[in-house]
């Protein structure tokens, strides 16, 4: 059996709503294998992109220990953390949060210009990879002039153009096609499914469901399934 690519240990998370402390996840022990593409479903409001800020250090546990890839990431200073995201963690973002400014491949780059690659040979990858995703063509746009879904994609080659060890994806397929949801699912496969890595994606489409090596179904803060397929009752 591949590592333990994330091992998370007691992980509570708490947030204030005026003098209420609502608890939204209680006590998450989860091991994640590498070389897994691994699910995460629930309903909303069930903690799931909690979770997965809490897994890629974006969102401070209330209580317990995260380890990724062996290293206890908020024990690590908040400039050690940043760094280690960059070199090792790609996020797919539900609202993609591109930068209005530049176009499509130049958001695509931002992590290789940002681990100080020349930037000519990092828009050279970015569009390498946006050519993966069938949108090569739409390097020279500013996000503004893509279609959501075009905005996902640039998203998505955003989160693998530096091979990072671990993608998270919060409803990577949302905005796309079954076509273009299916060939994202494979490209998530190809890139970021290895011994050495681990791929966690947050989804409600049944579309895709039969790709995943194992599904966590999260209900109210705690994990109420962990298997290979999805429950009947869900």
């Amino acid at each position: 059996m591949s590592d333990t690519a994330i091992r998370t240990s007691g992980v509570t998370r708490d947030f204030q709503a005026g003098s209420q402390i609502i608890r939204v996840l209680h006590g998450i022990d989860l091991d994640v294998k590498a070389g897994e593409l691994t699910f995460l479903v629930g309903e909303s409001g069930s903690g799931k992109t909690t979770m997965i800020s809490i897994m890629c250090g974006i969102l401070w546990p209330t209580d317990g220990d995260v380890q990724v890839f062996g290293t206890d990431i908020y024990d690590l200073s908040d400039d050690e953390l940043v760094d280690f995201r960059l070199q090792n963690i790609g996020f797919i973002f539900q609202q993609y949060n591109l930068i209005p400014s530049i176009d499509a491949a130049s958001n695509a780059a931002v992590p290789l210009v940002a681990q100080g690659m020349d930037r000519l040979e990092a828009r050279e990858r970015a569009v390498a990879m946006l050519d993966k995703l069938n949108i090569a063509d739409q390097a020279d746009k500013l996000p503004n002039q893509l279609s959501g879904g075009q905005q996902q994609r640039v998203a998505i080659a955003r989160a693998l153009v530096h091979e990072p060890r671990l993608v998270v994806c919060d409803e990577p397929t949302a905005a796309l096609d079954a076509k273009s949801g299916r060939r994202v699912m494979d490209l998530l496969r190809e890139v970021a499914v290895a011994e050495d890595r681990a791929c966690i994606i947050v989804t409600h489409d049944n579309r895709v469901f039969d790709l995943a090596d194992r599904i966590l179904v999260l209900e109210d803060g705690n994990i109420i399934h962990d298997g290979t397929e999805m429950p009947d009752d869900h």
